[in-house]
């Protein structure tokens, strides 16, 4: 079973004539398995057999049908080799001689006969017995015009090699000019190749098309007429200084000990260095059988190559990620509960999530954490929750901003082969932080956008998935990462934009706008502190009473959140740092006219509502991104045919409410006191003011059916009222969303009575009381309704 280490060239019919591939072949045959050797059809080999069943295998068959198949092995050093440990290609052959050798030792010479596909083995004792499928040679006529260069190029290399490989018999030349038949040609030359070369010969021998074997022939050959000119001028050139290209090709192929000279160790500190830091790695038994793999690649690799710097980043990659290492999460609630209150005022609704997360953890052990998404208007405090979040559960944090993302790669990673690949942010992050179990806030998840670079809306549907990202599948690293201990919070201001699939799989907590009185608070607790710290300020050198807090909330700011708000005091903050630095005098306490002095005319007027006294306008409510808003429907009446026009930069849905409501209108003259031609022989202008914002929505319908009536029956609609709700062409009053944030802003304007659909009474209920104080709200079902009531 093993090959001899004596290069004996092989004999062959140089005129083709033994066609011994017409004997009848069994396909069930003995299999002798061979180390680094390779038998073609037709060529005659020596084999030193010395192993036990190659014994038995030859004295058996040598005896009796001397037709055996003869298969080389993957792995030389393998001694009792199975079928994994065989090629599935091999030439079936004839034991011409054994010759016994004064080592105990037989050399076998065999004759090729034809190739074949080993398909399995059968038994393996007292030696190997293969079931086998012959495979024909083809020979395209149609190809016969590239025969004879083909065969010279395959000659002229051979002739070469032969010239210059001192051992070989230079008879052999004489032998190879004189074969003209393609197919012995190509089979004596490629037995004749280095054992080296066995892959290659592995390759030729697999072809069945002889064209197609002879061009892998001719390019073995001339890989090894390379090496051998290689060898040559380097014998040349013992004494003088080897051009430093062609010493780095001979060297890294042939001798380790001239690799060292090249400077090959130099990765040797590298090595030593990365697989001590392995040593204290806790992490997947499979993760280090990999890391193994890609160190061994890493050994294998030129340090003056560039491949070389691109594997050291990825196994040095591979070290950074905590894997298994995990911070221990702080289970009394009542510290975060602590924690959550100092860092955040209000937003009961999130921190009792956490505290149930925390309590689950508490009482179970261990469990997937929950994906929670915040969403709201902007400022209210969503994405500093994510760190408060992380210092009450004692882990780490990490941050990801989505907005305006649009490559899939950033969430996945680029695959390792591109130059200046790198990890998706999430992998990132996690190696940033250092533990497997962080809170990592996703920040503006409703801002993601596709391209034909890739959806990373879809790429985060396996990472915010429980029940997939056990098994997160970043391209860069190339190996499943457990996402599970990780706390997602994501935060958005508009879910509608966010991806079905994606909002399904996160928990959707809404975060609501502050009222004036919330604002105070957080005002005085959280923000004048913060900026007192950021410009250097002492308690007793910036202070604003209740009076100056107010006035900065009432008239500087107009929004839900608080953003605006701490720009406001910052700039106070600036004013007094100017004052202090120029040595004037300041004032112990900062009061409603020192704020004014210093923030100039008010930006926010709440006088607003007043407007709606004239008749044909009123008040409606709206929802934005920015929270909830007050505009105005404006109608105006013309002598006219009844034409409806719609001005204020409306959406398709608002103009379809417009046309909708009068339409109502035109069918319901009595419920005005009205005749239907007093309403057809007058045009109909809708408005609805500040132009150039773009608005959109249902939610006006009822709306502007007031302001119709109110224009066409002369009336004002009652002071201090506003309204939101869909209606439909029958007069029915639908349910709305965005109820909590369009109170918001009813209260900033002064408005104490909010006319709504009877269906939106359970959203009602769902606020507290503190935000609808002071309201009176007014359910309806039916056009009819609102219409008695606002006159």
């Amino acid at each position: 079973m093993e090959s001899g280490e004596i290069n004996i060239i092989p004999v062959i019919d140089i005129n083709g004539s033994a066609n011994m591939e017409e004997v009848d072949m069994p396909n069930t045959l003995p299999v002798l398995a061979l180390r680094d050797a390779v038998l073609f059809p037709g060529t005659i080999l020596p084999i030193t057999v010395g192993r036990e069943k190659s014994l038995k295998l030859v004295k058996a068959l040598h005896k009796s049908s001397n037709i055996i198949g003869t298969v080389t092995q993957k792995d030389p050093a393998v001694e009792e080799p199975a079928r994994e440990d065989l090629f599935h290609i091999g030439t079936s052959a004839r034991i011409i001689r054994i010759l016994e050798m004064p080592d105990g030792a037989l050399t076998v010479i065999l004759q090729g006969i034809k190739r074949f596909t080993l398909d399995q083995i059968i038994a393996d004792d007292p030696y190997l017995i293969g079931t086998i499928t012959y495979r024909e040679d083809i020979f395209n006529e149609t190809q016969n015009n590239v025969v004879e260069p083909l065969m010279s190029s395959i000659k002229d290399a051979a002739l070469y090699v032969i010239k210059m490989t001192p051992h070989m018999p230079q008879e052999t030349a004489t032998a190879l000019k004189s074969i003209a038949d393609p197919k012995f040609l190509i089979n004596m030359v490629a037995t004749n190749l280095d054992n080296d070369l066995t892959p290659d010969k592995l390759d030729i021998l697999s072809a069945d098309d002889i064209i197609t074997r002879g061009y892998k022939l001719l390019a073995a050959l001339n890989k090894h007429v390379e090496i051998l000119k290689i060898k040559d001028d380097i014998q040349q050139k013992v004494k003088m200084e080897i051009d430093q290209q062609q010493r780095e090709y001979y060297l890294n192929n042939q001798l380790k000990t001239i690799q060292e000279e090249l400077g090959m160790d130099g990765n040797s500190k590298d090595v030593a260095d990365l697989r001590q830091r392995a040593k204290t790695k806790d992490w997947p038994d499979w993760v280090a059988k990999n890391f193994e793999k890609e160190m061994a690649r890493l050994e294998r690799s030129n340090p003056n190559s560039p491949e070389y710097g691109v594997q050291l980043n990825y196994v040095e990659f591979i070290l950074d990620l905590p894997w298994n290492y995990t911070t221990q999460d702080n289970l009394d609630m009542k510290h975060a509960q602590k924690i959550l209150d100092k860092d955040h005022f209000g937003l009961e609704t999130v921190k009792e999530r956490i505290i149930e997360y925390l309590a689950v953890l508490k009482l179970k052990g261990n469990m997937k954490s929950p994906i929670l998404c915040l969403y709201g208007p902007p400022g209210v405090g969503k994405t500093s929750l994510g760190k408060s979040v992380a210092k009450a559960l004692g882990r780490k944090y990490g941050r990801i901003s989505l907005g305006g993302l649009h490559d899939e790669s950033e969430i996945r990673g680029h695959r390792k082969t591109y130059i200046g690949a790198m990890a998706g942010r999430i992998i990132q992050t996690i190696s940033k932080v250092g533990s497997s179990n962080p809170v990592i806030v996703l920040d503006e998840i409703d801002k993601v956008s596709a391209d034909y670079k890739g959806d990373p809306a879809s790429a985060l549907l396996e990472a915010l998935d429980p029940e997939q990202n056990t098994t997160f599948h970043d391209n860069y690293l190339d190996m499943d990462y457990d996402l599970s201990k990780v706390l997602f919070i994501t935060t958005a201001n508009n879910i509608s934009t966010i991806h079905p699939a994606l909002r399904d799989r996160m928990e959707m907590i809404p975060v609501s706008g502050y009222l004036a009185e919330e604002k105070y608070h957080i005002a005085k607790d959280y923000l004048i502190p913060k900026q007192r710290e950021a410009h250097g300020l002492t308690a007793q050198q910036f202070k604003i009473n209740k009076g100056g807090i107010e006035t900065i909330i009432d008239k500087y700011t107009r929004e839900s959140g608080v953003r605006t708000l701490d720009k406001q005091i910052a700039k106070i903050a600036r004013n007094m740092a100017k004052r202090i630095a120029l040595e004037e005098e300041i004032p112990s306490s900062l009061g409603a006219k020192d704020v004014s002095k210093i923030l100039g005319l008010p930006t926010n007027s709440h006088d607003m509502q007043k407007g709606n006294e004239a008749a044909g306008v009123v008040t409606g409510l709206a929802w934005t991104e920015m929270g909830g808003e007050i505009l105005f429907v404006e109608t105006s009446l013309s002598e006219g045919k009844g034409v409806l026009t719609t001005t204020g930069n409306l959406g398709d849905v608002m103009k379809e409410s417009a046309m909708i409501a009068y339409q109502y209108i035109k069918a319901h003259p009595a419920l005005l006191g009205l005749k239907a031609e007093d309403i057809q022989n007058k045009d109909v202008h809708i408005h609805v003011p500040e132009g150039a914002i773009p608005k959109d929505g249902p939610s006006a319908g009822i709306t502007m059916v007031s302001s119709m009536a109110s224009a066409f029956m002369g009336k004002a609609v009652k002071h201090a009222i506003a309204m939101t709700g869909e209606m439909t062409l029958r007069g029915k009053v639908l349910p709305v969303g965005g109820i909590k944030e369009k109170i918001l802003a009813a209260k900033r304007a002064g408005i104490n009575t909010i006319v709504l659909s009877a269906e939106n009474e359970k959203d009602i209920k769902d606020i507290k009381e503190v935000y609808i104080e002071g309201l009176e709200f007014h359910y309806v079902k039916t056009m009819e309704d609102v219409i008695k009531f606002i006159f």
